[in-house]
């Protein structure tokens, strides 16, 4: 059994327990939260919960990181350095590579393995563009996501201050690009002009249409729901017109988790040192065992 512990406890990380509970192969070992305190959530009744991960009375093989993006590259290494491999959702598309580069130096000097950007997207479907372009190796591939709640940008307003609660929509306007729609509830005392001009200037938002506005409560706008369509137009060969689409409809938190979990036990499977998920082995992602899966799956 594979002994993991889950780094931070919000909504991927209460989806992670539950993606956990469902796999044969892995056990949960503990929670590792800032704070620690006596009315824990009731799924949690029977798991130790720290705040350091040298508390726990087993240690794990791999920490699964349910913390913002934006902490990766600081708590990430708090792992590695001690032997501990880490799986993770970073989901800033552009600084991937440098933060990939990073944390492969400390693996290297820890002997563990890290997987970075390893939710859904970046993540899954950063396997499927790759799939896509390899098939049709000249071409272009838009990437259409929502309309759906974007976990990440979600999490950046919230970082904001003068913001009490926040929810980020993304919608798709075609061609890969999108408007984000944020609803904000605000903190007393703070003005709704340079609250909304903060988010815009936000890396999350700078680059994209963005609308934001003040609710009386963002708890009523809710839904979790999410998904994508990718098309690729492209040449295979010299033949050209081949058009491939890929589309879902997702629970956001549900299948970033999935996917983690899945990267936990991939993790167990690698050389020292710090991936993506294009660079995995798509089978080191399944439970089970090879010869099983070869014969049923190709």
């Amino acid at each position: 059994m594979i002994k993991a512990c889950i780094v931070g406890y919000g909504n991927i990380g209460k989806s992670v327990l539950e993606a956990i509970s469902a796999s044969s192969d892995i056990e949960l070992c503990g929670v590792v939260r800032r704070s620690v305190c006596e009315n824990s959530p009731t799924e949690l009744a029977n798991v130790q919960i720290v705040d350091n991960v040298n508390k726990l009375a087993v240690k794990p093989d791999v920490a699964i990181l349910c913390t913002p993006s934006r902490s990766i590259p600081k708590v990430a290494p708090e792992y590695l350095e001690l032997g501990i491999n880490t799986v993770d959702s970073y989901d800033i598309h552009q600084t991937i590579y440098d933060v990939k580069m990073e944390l492969d130096k400390v693996c290297k000097a820890s002997n563990a393995v890290s997987i970075l950007a390893a939710g859904w997207d970046p993540g899954s479907d950063s396997v499927v563009r790759a799939l896509m372009e390899s098939c049709a190796p000249k071409g272009i591939t838009y990437t259409n996501f929502g309309p759906g709640m974007s976990m990440g940008h979600t999490v950046a307003v919230k970082a904001i201050e003068g913001v009490k609660a926040a929810l980020s929509m993304t919608i798709p306007l075609g061609t890969g690009i999108h408007r984000r729609m944020v609803y904000i509830e605000i903190e007393k005392g703070y003005d709704y002009a340079d609250v909304a001009a903060r988010i815009k200037a936000d890396a999350y938002f700078v680059k994209d249409e963005t609308h934001v506005m003040a609710v009386e409560d963002v708890n009523a706008l809710l839904d979790m729901g999410h998904g994508v369509h990718m098309v690729r137009k492209g040449v295979s060969g010299t033949t050209q017109n081949q058009i491939f689409e890929f589309d879902m409809t997702i629970n956001n938190p549900a299948l970033t988790a999935q996917n983690l979990v899945n990267c936990a036990r991939a993790s167990m499977k690698q050389s020292t040192g710090s991936y993506t998920m294009i660079e995995i082995p798509v089978i080191d992602l399944l439970c089970g065992e090879k010869e099983s899966l070869i014969r049923r799956l190709v």
